[in-house]
């Protein structure tokens, strides 16, 4: 897949970016403060994901604007796809591919497949469990319609059981208990799905992810990633049967998918607490590079990679380590210094001085 031609209208700091893209590898540079990552965020938003900033949407719309508007011109499988997005401070935001209305936001990911690496990816590792929820639904919902439907489905039955429960005010009743049964079910039913594919998410990338630390890190260390639930083996109706007291008196759901987390362990010990961060950056690389990995595999198709800012944070071997393993695909890196590690070799150059683009 390779983006041709961007459009960015009034998003952040970029009012009115018009910029064509080399189909291999393109070098943004430019002071900081003046809309590099700006710019990586809005190509990243053409995939249907979430801000890898965590922004919001009103912090993405331009100071006096309603709205911010984002298009591309796409080339996928010799095919040419028009994508639109406007995404508006206030009300609905919209999207649509070649005039087709797109009826989730998550579905642009069946048209765009963006890999994106940034320095915050340390969160990955060091950050709280939703952070390791988020990459592993983002990436599995990736060519995955199903996984999709019934992640959004999950999370409306959630938040109307969670309602219940708040509503109930610590105080157990038959009118409680009847409809927690309504709603339990289809929790149950939800929950099963997410976690089979959760499950076989991980046992897929596992070996992958092994063997890019290895390379990255240059040693012959063991990485194990486990998914560890509180519901899986005995299953979720037991576990809330377990839990219902605490949940009434809590006013909330306890246990099940939305509690999950990802452990990484290296040589056998937790990453997040043991591994000094070196070790954690290069971990949260190879997670990073076995998501590319994936989605190629799940897809057929090459993701687009968005390179942050990232060689600045690594020392001179890990970021020699990482262009060998950078795969053959469009690549879009910015550079605050406008210098690049040996290995990559930019077929386009452009600079950001605030908020527009300038070629070089």
């Amino acid at each position: 897949m390779i983006i041709k031609r961007l459009w960015l209208t009034d998003f952040r700091n970029h009012l009115a970016t018009d910029v064509e893209l080399n189909k291999r590898t393109t070098l943004v540079i430019g002071l900081n403060g003046h809309g590099k990552t700006n710019l990586i965020e809005g190509i990243h938003l053409l995939s249907g994901a979430r801000s890898f900033r965590g922004a919001k949407v009103d912090a993405l719309v331009a100071n006096g604007a309603s709205s911010a508007y984002l298009r591309a011109e796409v080339d996928q499988n010799d095919r040419s796809l028009l994508v639109e997005i406007e995404l508006a401070s206030q009300g609905r935001s919209k999207a649509q591919v070649n005039k087709q209305k797109v009826k989730r936001f998550r579905d642009l990911g069946d048209t765009v497949r963006i890999v994106v690496f940034s320095p915050d990816d340390l969160e990955i590792i060091k950050g709280p469990p939703s952070v390791r929820r988020s990459l592993l639904d983002e990436t599995i919902a990736i060519g995955n319609a199903e996984f999709r439907a019934v992640r959004t489905e999950f999370d409306q039955i959630l938040r109307q059981r969670n309602n219940l429960l708040k509503q109930a005010r610590g105080r157990q009743s038959e009118d409680l208990d009847s409809n927690l049964l309504i709603w339990d079910s289809q929790l149950i039913e939800a929950a099963a799905t997410i976690g089979d594919h959760r499950a076989e998410f991980v046992a897929s990338i596992q070996p992958v992810v092994a063997d890019f630390y290895q390379r990255l890190a240059g040693v012959e260390s063991e990485v194990l990633l486990r998914l560890d639930t509180d519901w899986r083996d005995e299953g979720l109706a037991v576990a809330l049967a377990k839990y219902r007291v605490d949940e009434i008196r809590r006013g909330m759901t306890l246990v099940g998918p939305h509690r999950d987390d990802l452990t990484i362990l290296l040589e056998s010990l937790n990453s997040r607490s043991h591994s000094s961060q070196g070790e954690q950056r290069s971990l949260a690389l190879a997670l990073r590079l076995a998501t590319y990995v994936y989605v190629e595999q799940i897809t057929g198709d090459q993701a687009v990679v968005l390179l942050d800012d990232v060689f600045s944070e690594l020392d001179e071997n890990r970021a020699r380590r990482l262009v060998e393993c950078l795969p053959d695909s469009q690549i879009i890196l910015t550079s605050a210094t406008g210098t690049v590690p040996e290995g990559i070799e930019p077929g386009q150059t452009l600079e950001v001085i605030e908020g527009q683009i300038h070629g070089c």
